[in-house]
């Protein structure tokens, strides 16, 4: 996400935080910033994986809607990683060879409140634009990843740069503080960018997951 983009997201956030404030049903409506750590990995059969650890950080609102439901919404970064296997050319070095994934989404979800202003579970789709799948360590770029014969560390780095998600989550805590766990699932095929790009394997196929762990203070 360049800064021209990013400007018009935030714009678009604020008019409809001040639209959905004024049409407030239960008479409240906070502004939030958040930050938390995220567990990252790809689902698919085209590469072995690993889990690995990031971060998320960035603004939300949260107002009632009717009776028990809040609507939320927001922008957040997020530096995501994830380890793919591979081995040096020569076969006598196999590596969880790190990547780094950095970008932006926007979610709207929505909440229902088994203890309302305490307790709630959340479910909603988040759209996520992304930069490349960036090699940690340049050192790398050669190794061959496992599974074939001549796919290496650096050709997959151009994925797909928009991504759906699904999200579901339970927020516990205070008015003005909550903490939550949320799993997102990635509904796009986040590896279609690398098909059509003759490498050995033209039928990529795989799937975001990503457990985030965060904390929310409201104004």
């Amino acid at each position: 996400m360049n800064f021209k983009q990013l400007i018009f997201v935030s714009f678009c956030l604020f008019f409809f935080q001040q639209t959905f404030a004024q049409r407030n049903y239960e008479g409240y409506n906070f502004l939030g910033i958040q930050g938390g750590l995220s567990f990252f990995d790809i689902q698919t059969d085209d590469l072995v994986t690993k889990q690995k650890e990031g971060f998320i950080a960035g603004f939300t609102t949260r107002g009632g809607f009717r009776n028990n439901f809040d609507l939320i919404y927001g922008i957040s970064f997020q530096s995501e990683s994830v380890g793919v296997e591979g081995s040096s050319p020569l076969g006598s070095d196999t590596q969880s060879i790190g990547y780094t994934i950095q970008g932006a989404q926007i979610n709207f979800l929505g909440s229902y409140n088994i203890v309302m202003k305490h307790l709630s579970v959340e479910f909603g789709p988040v759209f996520s634009i992304n930069g490349k799948m960036k090699l940690d360590r340049d050192e790398y770029e050669d190794y061959v990843l496992t599974g074939y014969n001549t796919l290496t560390a650096k050709d997959i780095q151009d994925i797909s740069r928009f991504n759906v998600r699904l999200a579901a989550g339970l927020t516990t805590g205070l008015e003005h503080f909550r903490i939550s766990a949320q799993y997102q699932y990635g509904l796009t095929n986040m590896l279609g960018g690398l098909n059509g790009n003759d490498l050995e394997n033209d039928d990529f196929k795989g799937n975001s997951s990503t457990i985030i762990v965060s904390g929310v203070i409201y104004f």
